[in-house]
């Protein structure tokens, strides 16, 4: 049996040990959002869909707010490494309070959803149930910002696994109080879509709550002094969070909204269709949180060796993580398509009419997003090596050629313009993100990536 080089299977522990519990604590974040899918689809199709499409629509401006947080996690590893203590707080600080204010500026934009989901076309009997669903969730973004921040700040210092088991217990939370608002149990009134969303909003509130009080209170970290004196503003940190962030929130739109222009496309096809999209969808970025908790750990590992003034270290970091997220990969696509059928399965009720159709387009979809999982991983790992040294505007660039410029009119014509339905709005994703992978991996291993580099000047 072949034995791996010393200094793989010390970068190979450290990938591991600190991306396992982030996938874990990505996967358990992501069961909020699948739980109220499965729950949803054993109430009914209609509030199915429209959990989807309205969860689409959130995510894709949640997932802006969470540039602000993802750029925390670099600076703090950096400046962690390089023992900038006082770094650590004032990045932290200021990402917490652009997240809020985004958080509050969003909130008429979820108000006026009805309007919206009527532009996009979607089907006439989800657009009130739509709207009912965005409106309550909108209070649950500025909670749901400050985790993100919050976890990723301990991310970033080597703490993953408090936010696991925090968010964990957040599942076992959103799944009762689901069972109590989304079907009526303990005298409570049978809320539907509406209320799952309320058990989102009280969630994201526990769940920012349990980690906050963790930070203040650990000794450890209390020497940090995060949330002493949070009111002052610190203008010029402030200006680093934004600068490192907002790029790092268009990026992660454009791969979003690519999907949520999925769901909008698919919506035009049909209500069932919809419907299978989304249950795909959710098993596929269910298990693309695994790729992005190794894209996290790579952003650490690349940012503690750029705070080190490493190379070595930084190279070696990242061809680890790439070697994980390969195998992976791997891994993934044969789950897809050995598994497909009984994966959809899950999300339905054993008495829906329509039971055997919608797992049949569910697992047509699944094919097409095992073609795509080597890709997928590619990009969302060559975006966290390219974080990890605090390159942001040019990936943002590549990110929005590739899913606007190459995925979307992609799907458009195969799905829409050239009939193939659900199966070539989804090729069309395979299309940008294979795109994306390439340009971005490129942009690593030619720049910072390279033998010699010093990216720490960048």
């Amino acid at each position: 049996m072949a034995v791996l080089p010393i200094t793989f299977r010390a970068d190979l522990k450290r990938v591991l040990s600190l991306g396992l519990p982030l996938a874990g604590s990505h996967l358990a974040q992501f069961l909020l959002a699948v739980t109220d899918t499965i729950m949803l689809g054993w109430y009914g199709v209609v509030d199915l869909a429209a959990g989807v499409i309205g969860a689409a629509l959130f995510f894709a401006v949640f997932t802006f707010g969470t540039g602000f947080a993802n750029a925390v996690m670099p600076m703090v590893a950096t400046a962690a490494a390089s023992g900038q203590e006082t770094e650590v707080r004032r990045a932290t600080r200021m990402g917490l309070w652009l997240s809020i204010g985004f958080g509050i500026a969003a909130l008429p934009l979820f108000w006026f959803s009805g309007a919206l989901l009527t532009l996009l076309r979607q089907p006439a009997d989800v657009v009130p149930l739509g709207q009912d669903y965005m409106r309550i969730l909108g209070f649950s973004l500025v909670p749901a910002l400050i985790v993100m921040v919050l976890k990723n700040y301990l991310a970033a210092l080597g703490r993953t696994q408090v936010a696991f088991w925090i968010t964990v217990g957040a599942v076992v939370l959103n799944i009762g109080l689901n069972w109590v608002l989304i079907f009526g149990n303990l005298g409570v009134p049978d809320l539907g879509v509406r209320g799952a969303a309320i058990a989102t909003i009280i969630v994201s509130l526990a769940t920012a709550g349990a980690l906050a009080l963790y930070c203040a209170t650990l000794p450890e970290l209390r020497r940090y002094t995060l949330f002493q004196r949070f009111w002052r503003a610190d203008w010029q940190a402030m200006g680093q969070v934004w600068r490192l962030g907002w790029p790092i929130g268009v990026a992660l739109v454009a791969e979003t909204a690519l999907f949520s222009a999925a769901a909008i496309m698919v919506g035009w096809i049909g209500t069932h269709e919809l419907a299978a999209h989304g249950i795909a969808l959710e098993i596929s970025a269910m298990l693309f949180m695994v790729h992005l908790g190794f894209s996290n750990a790579a952003t650490v590992l690349v940012g503690r060796a750029r705070g080190q003034r490493d190379q070595v270290a930084l190279r070696a970091g990242a061809t680890t993580a790439i070697c994980v997220s390969v195998t992976f990969a791997l891994a993934t696509m044969a789950l897809y398509i050995l598994a497909g059928p009984f994966l959809v399965g899950l999300f339905l009720s054993p008495d829906e009419p329509e039971r055997a159709r919608i797992i049949a387009l569910g697992a047509s979809f699944l094919i097409v997003a095992a073609v795509f999982q080597l890709a997928d991983g590619a990009q969302v790992m060559a975006m966290g090596l390219l974080r990890g040294v605090q390159d942001t505007r040019v990936p943002m660039i590549i990110a929005a050629f590739s899913y606007w410029g190459a995925g979307l009119p992609t799907s458009y014509l195969l799905g829409i313009h050239l009939g193939y339905g659900g199966e070539g709005v989804w090729a069309g994703l395979v299309v940008g993100l294979s795109v994306a992978a390439l340009l971005l991996m490129w942009r690593f291993w030619r720049g910072p990536g390279r033998e010699g580099a010093q990216p720490w000047h960048a």
